[in-house]
């Protein structure tokens, strides 16, 4: 999802409308401390056997927000209370300003809730110190699990999954492409496009005052009145073109930083080249996560890459305002590659019945709990059975908030669970936050032309590598 506390925020709104909710976030907004105060002394716990069940199991439940929001979250939690008679959940609201404080406090005094929000970049840190249990039984017996791009892993084990999905998307705008009788992107991952064929439609897109398009004569670059497209560049969504050229931010194990090598560099020059070379993109320096509502709901630009959630969070006002978008795969430069993303919520290690905890996480995840946010557009669901069971998919889909019913299921729910959806890296990885803040720092001055990429990240590679110490 978005960074920010946008997640948790909605998570609540959809709870006041429907007093149902679920949780997460990515948390690359506020304070961004996510060290334990005291780091535990073993690796990640597999859950206990739990006590006896004749006593109800009392559960502590953190969540970010105000004391309503907690009221809010605690009325969902008594349904789950009164649906059997052994686990008993309280919710503790804390601040998001001084959320990880609290967290990092409690932990120091071995008084960790037992469960609860975590932020993404959180996840891998938390668990390489001993403080996240393995959860990767809480699926057990289940009719369906979460798809495997949604799982938190730390050496080799589940330590968390994400409460929904997101994945980047490309959004178009359809009477644009009309009016300019060019195909619309394709929603079938089998026929994405090349980086090159996504580059020349955006020309064709591209309009100056005179009407004149890129690599025409008497094309002024300097008046354009319509892009062809727009490339999200914020640092975590830049890592899908690293990835799809064939090279990435770190390795596969996420202990050595790759951003520095040939292919890498090639890929975030492309995206910069799109506004200094191309002429199809309006210039974004990658620092404000407005994307969508900047270009296709402005009405400057035909088509931009950006997330699932956005259908959720503004492209349905829009789309009620009179906007006709469409949602197509991502182009590819070597490989196709989406990101997926989704805020994470975990069982701590201090817990004494991690079992329990496990099974409240597990009815609080549900699609039914959380249908609001999911049917706005704003979540997709996590469970596999949603994208392969065809009445399950059919619930989902069919409704005015989305495009056309093949056009989303091919470009959104199939693609999500093809092998080119690839975890974003704060699932496998530390530190991603002090890293994502100096890359954007560093590629400030390559979205304007002042420098290259690869004077831009060879100068600083030494400085990206001390901000990452992967899982060591």
């Amino acid at each position: 999802m978005k960074t920010g506390r946008k997640l948790g925020v909605g998570l609540v709104s959809a709870a006041l409308v429907m007093s149902v909710v679920g949780c997460g976030n990515n948390g690359n907004s506020g304070n961004n401390e996510t060290n334990t105060a005291s780091p535990g002394t073993d690796a990640t716990k597999a859950p206990a056997t739990s006590s006896s069940k004749a006593e109800k199991v009392k559960i502590i439940y953190s969540m970010w927000g105000s004391a309503e929001e907690g009221n809010t979250t605690q009325s969902v939690a008594d349904k789950f209370n009164a649906s059997q008679d052994r686990i008993q959940v309280e919710v503790q609201a804390i601040p998001w300003e001084s959320y990880m404080t609290k967290l990092n406090t409690l932990a120091t005094a071995d008084q960790l809730p037992d469960t609860g929000m975590l932020k993404e970049d959180g996840v891998i840190q938390w668990s390489s110190q001993g403080m996240l249990n393995d959860v990767s039984s809480m699926y057990e017996g289940s009719d369906s699990k979460p798809l495997d791009s949604l799982a938190y892993k730390y050496e080799g084990k589940t330590v968390a999954y994400a409460a929904a999905n997101e994945i980047l998307l490309l959004y178009y705008n359809k009477d644009m492409f009309d009016k300019a009788n060019v195909p619309y992107p394709p929603s079938a991952l089998d026929k994405a496009w090349t980086w090159d064929e996504f580059v020349e439609t955006a020309k064709k897109l591209t309009n100056d005052k005179k009407g004149k398009h890129p690599g025409e004569d008497g094309f002024d670059s300097q008046s354009i009145v319509q892009y062809g497209a727009s490339v999200e560049n914020l640092p975590w969504q830049l890592e899908t073109w690293t990835l799809s050229n064939g090279g990435g931010f770190y390795a596969n194990d996420g202990t050595e930083v790759r951003v520095g090598e040939d292919a890498s560099i090639e890929a975030i020059q492309k995206v910069a080249d799109l506004y200094l070379k191309d002429h199809v993109a309006p210039l974004s320096v990658g620092q404000t996560d407005d994307g969508i509502q900047r270009t296709i709901i402005a009405g400057t630009v035909a088509m931009a890459t950006n997330g699932a959630w956005n259908v959720g969070t503004s492209l349905n006002t829009a789309k009620e305002a009179g906007l006709n978008y469409g949602v197509a795969v991502l182009p590819y430069m070597k490989d196709k590659v989406t990101l997926n993303t989704g805020g994470a919520n975990v069982v701590f290690s201090q817990s004494k019945h991690p079992a329990e905890a496990m099974e409240w996480l597990k009815w609080y995840n549900s699609e039914e709990n959380n249908w609001a946010l999911i049917s706005s557009g704003i979540w997709m669901p996590t469970l596999e059975k949603w994208y392969t069971d065809e009445t399950l998919t059919h619930k989902w889909l069919e409704n005015p908030n989305f495009p056309p019913y093949e056009e989303y299921k091919s470009a959104v729910v199939d693609y999500a669970q093809s092998s080119a959806a690839r975890p974003a890296s704060w699932f496998y990885t530390n530190n991603t936050t002090e890293f994502n803040t100096l890359l954007g720092s560093v590629l400030g001055d390559v979205w304007t032309g002042k420098t290259t990429a690869k004077d831009a990240i060879s100068k600083n590679l030494d400085a990206l590598k001390a901000a990452h110490t992967g899982n060591q």
